[in-house]
């Protein structure tokens, strides 16, 4: 397994597709209704063509639905961390530190040792994440609960890639592992955020998702794109790579970020970006 220049590519643009869902979260009024809408419209999306390529195989089952569970926990520290911080703070530290665990994780469950190029790709990539994650380091102290959300959710992000490398694998293709996925998180956090919220609160909830709706859809889409392309990219290469790759999605998410929310950019952050770059090289040609 290679990581070549069309992968390259391909999970490039998966994690702009990522950062893009990720940016539309955090511009939301009620970020858990906005999380819980775009699971049901990702279901919603993925349902038929699920139908038509039929669904995985018995032994990718397992590795599914441990998946389902540590992404309950994911979209719950998720919210958590953009209630109280901004998408430049808390989305480099989440997708920074995860790449570094799954390398760690991907040598002693899968079998695949990164090279010394690769390794220096990915420790690139994740310095690189830091400093543009934490360009603001006395601001980053004051929003201690959005940190402390973050940093979990960057063990969570590297425990779910491990499990869906595995299991896609197992499964013998992404397409019908990831639309089954994307079928069982639409049902499962939306009726944790319905049974957590009152009698009112489920009015307004329906009302919210009326007007937010379009925007769900769209989000759904580039969600299941993101992750369909990266998990397809792990059958094709060593997963610590495209882990490591996929987190480039903090460049974009820092241009959405200045652009649609106004968090600012920096030098600090144009110098991260130059080595997230390097690190990039450094995982292609290692």
């Amino acid at each position: 397994m290679a990581l070549t220049w069309p992968i390259v590519l391909a999970v490039l643009c998966a994690a702009m597709l990522h950062a893009s869902w990720n940016a539309m979260i955090k511009s939301g009024g009620d970020k858990a209704a906005d999380t819980a809408l775009m699971t049901v419209a990702g279901a919603v999306v993925s349902l038929p063509f699920l139908l038509w390529v039929g669904l995985p195989n018995r032994s990718a089952w397992p590795y599914l639905l441990a998946s389902l569970v540590i992404h309950i926990g994911y979209y719950i520290a998720l919210v958590e961390a953009y209630e109280h911080g901004d998408l430049g703070l808390t989305y480099p530290i989440m997708r920074g530190f995860a790449p570094l665990l799954v390398a760690l994780g991907s040598s002693a469950f899968i079998g695949e040792a990164p090279s010394a190029a690769a390794w220096l790709g990915i420790v690139g990539i994740a310095v690189g994440v830091g400093l543009v994650g934490l360009a603001h380091p006395g601001e980053a102290l004051h929003h201690r609960r959005a940190l402390l959300f973050a940093f979990a959710n960057a063990a969570l992000i590297a425990i779910y890639t491990t499990v869906d490398g595995i299991g896609v694998r197992i499964n013998g293709g992404a397409a019908r592992y990831v639309l089954m996925l994307f079928v069982l998180d639409g049902f499962f956090y939306p009726v944790l955020v319905w049974l957590r919220r009152g009698t009112v609160e489920r009015a307004a909830l329906v009302a919210y998702a009326r007007k937010r709706w379009p925007v769900a859809a769209l989000g759904a889409s580039a969600s299941i794109g993101a992750y369909g392309i990266a998990l397809w990219a792990m059958t094709r290469a060593p997963v610590a790579s495209v882990a490591a790759l996929r987190e480039t999605s903090v460049l974009f998410a820092a241009v959405l970020g200045t652009v649609l929310l106004n968090e600012r950019f920096g030098l600090q952050r144009a110098i991260g970006t130059g080595v997230i770059v390097a690190g990039v090289m450094a995982l292609r040609f290692g």
